[in-house]
């Protein structure tokens, strides 16, 4: 009954670290366009997100949880837009180093590790019970 009862635990790790990296990505996504507002400001810059592994010393079991929140470091795009706010004395704008397609694959991925933690969720909610009614028929 304890493994259940920690299956239980690691897969509610495993969602909660999703369900961070889900509201990282969708920030990133909301501010895909999001450029300074003053000459050669810097715009919005891409976050991604660790996991680290966590012994819960009561049970033992490794769960996994969100380590930090950095900024990516990687270079941003140039746009050349002479009237924009942000534009540089050649006309450039520097914009957010954020690929939709990348977040979009990353936000699936998400989803289906934040699917997975569910359904093993279900499958030990399904045996505990299943564990209970032998208990008590015995």
């Amino acid at each position: 009954m304890t493994n259940l009862l920690n299956a239980l635990s690691i897969a509610a790790s495993g969602m909660k670290a999703q369900g961070t990296r889900m509201r990282v990505i969708s920030e990133n996504l909301a501010n895909s366009e999001s450029t300074s507002q003053t000459p050669g400001g810097e715009p919005y810059r891409r976050k991604v997100l660790t996991f680290k592994d966590m012994l819960d010393r009561a049970t033992g079991a490794e769960m996994v949880q969100v380590n930090k929140v950095i900024p990516d470091a990687s270079d941003f795009s140039l746009k050349y837009d002479p009237s924009h706010p942000a534009a540089n004395s050649d006309g450039y704008v520097l914009m957010p180093n954020v690929n939709p397609l990348i977040e979009m694959a990353d936000m699936r991925e998400a989803e289906r590790s934040y699917e997975a933690n569910l359904s093993v969720i279900q499958s030990t909610k399904t045996m505990l019970s299943h564990t209970l009614s032998l208990i008590s028929q015995g």
